[in-house]
């Protein structure tokens, strides 16, 4: 049996981790883990607070940078009650880090913002400065499993990793198990994600911030997140999808200051948005967004923010939406109606405008395309549906619901191919892999971007100090499943 042979990935994984050290530990953590907790936002968001008494609200935490100078670059930052702005995030273990480091005497740190550390006291070194000790939303030690592999680099776009060749050797059944235990520990991180953030905003809240999240992408993660939040504020009194559309657009920032006028049927639209955000926008004001929060380079048309949140608009004018997201995790489902019956839940009736409009600019499709497609349902399933359903029969303690849903999870049909899934076949698996078995399903992608994160951005394109490659070839000869030449 090969559980004789190996221990589980995730128990292998358990055992080496950095999470271990840190339980008994009273030094601070890694800057490494403290960077990924900035970048995934394990905080107590609505509890931050500088060591100069300020309020803060990360609207943006930056995007990783690879090429020196601070953490983060283009963050957006608002301190109590004053604008937002943009600037740089640097993470340091201690805010003495800032003049040790030289960070005060050199240019590239000068659009710095906020200094991010460990611990702190007051009145802190250098500019702004947040301690993230008290406010993570889960203890360091569980963050340390989640993240400690996580990397703020891009990955290389070159050369085969030395794991490829050991790879290769295992016969289609034991990739297949390697992937799927994969799978399981980035399902099991995405859920815990969950129950932290449940612990203090509730199970549905929870789950109207996952699918925000979900529909932003990852260039819109953190507005999209931004406006789930405030559902407390526009979701009450709106009856109807175009009521919350309006809404939405509004505190997005993302309506047009002018009309187009480009004969595409949208200016009747966007008239009766505004007509309807006019009356309420300074009961909202303070919650609006700046427009510069969004990014729409790269985007395809049908992943828009506009569109995006007209959909969720659809979403949240359904009072039973939730519920039917519940009751369709206790119904009996074959694996090939998966697919089809959550889709069923998602897809939302006609919209005369985003049915034949990718944005408000552009002009009126010849054929009507819906505002769901089966590629997004698929995303939606893995990275928020089944992690938050999973998670909730974890903590009810129904052990049949909990297999069901790992069921659903490993059975899922694949989801859109992209750019990181590409290269990791390359780099681990060869070109040839792509037809492989055991890589057609949901979960197979899963646990390959989840061993990316865990190895591959651990290391470097050669593969330096990588474990995986050794993990790899135990694996298989321990196992007796390499496949027969």
């Amino acid at each position: 049996m090969l559980s004789k042979n190996l221990n589980s990935y995730a128990q292998w994984r358990t055992r080496n981790s950095l999470a271990a050290a840190l339980r008994d530990s009273p030094d601070a953590p890694p800057e490494k883990l403290l960077q990924s907790v900035w970048q995934h936002q394990r905080l107590r968001r609505d509890s931050l607070t500088t060591l100069d008494g300020q309020r803060v609200r990360v609207l943006h935490p930056g995007f990783g940078s690879v090429e020196g100078g601070p953490d983060f670059r283009e963050a957006v930052i608002q301190f109590g009650s004053a604008d937002p702005i943009s600037g740089d995030i640097e993470v340091d273990i201690h805010d003495s880090g800032w003049r040790s480091h030289g960070h005060d005497k050199n240019p590239a740190f000068k659009n710095v913002i906020l200094h991010v550390v460990w611990d702190a006291k007051p009145p802190g070194i250098g500019p702004t400065t947040l301690a993230l000790r008290s406010v993570l939303d889960a203890p360091i030690s569980e963050l340390s499993l989640q993240l400690e592999h996580n990397s703020i680099r891009a990955l290389p776009e070159t050369l085969l990793g030395k794991c490829s060749a050991p790879l290769r050797e295992l016969d289609a059944d034991a990739l297949a198990t390697l992937l799927n235990q994969a799978a399981l520990v980035r399902l099991q991180n995405k859920a815990a994600h969950f129950r932290a953030r449940a612990q203090h905003v509730g199970w549905e809240q929870a789950l109207w911030e996952g699918l925000f999240r979900a529909l932003g992408y990852k260039h819109n993660v953190w507005p999209m997140q931004h406006l789930a939040e405030t559902r407390s504020l526009w979701q009450p009194g709106a009856d109807s999808p175009f009521k919350i559309q309006s809404r939405l657009l509004g505190l997005s920032g993302l309506l047009p200051a002018e009309l187009s006028r480009n004969k595409s049927g949208a200016d009747d639209y966007v008239r009766r948005v505004w007509d309807g955000w006019w009356r309420e926008r300074d009961a909202f004001s303070e919650h609006v967004l700046p427009r510069s929060l969004w990014r729409f380079h790269g985007l395809r048309p049908a992943n828009h923010p506009q569109r995006r949140l007209a959909l969720a608009a659809h979403w949240a004018s359904d009072s039973t939406f939730v519920e039917r997201i519940e009751s369709w995790c206790q119904s009996e489902i074959k694996d090939k109606a998966l697919l089809d019956s959550l889709t069923k839940i998602l897809a939302v009736g006609r919209d005369d405008f985003w049915f034949w409009h990718w944005t408000f600019r552009s002009a009126r499709m010849s054929k009507s395309q819906p505002l769901l497609g089966e590629k997004r349902v698929t995303d939606l399933a893995v990275n928020v549906i089944l992690p938050w359903l999973w998670v909730r029969a974890v903590e009810g303690d129904n052990a049949k619901l909990k297999l069901e849903m790992e069921r659903r999870y490993n059975e899922w049909p694949a989801a859109e191919d992209n750019s990181v899934l590409r290269l990791a076949r390359q780099r681990l698996l060869g070109r040839a892999a792509t037809g492989r078995s055991g890589l057609n399903t949901a979960a197979a992608q899963q646990g390959l971007l989840q061993i990316v994160r865990d190895f591959c951005d651990h290391s470097n394109a050669t593969c330096d100090g990588c474990s995986f490659p050794e993990l790899v070839k135990n694996w298989g000869m321990k196992s007796g499943q390499c496949k027969v030449a």
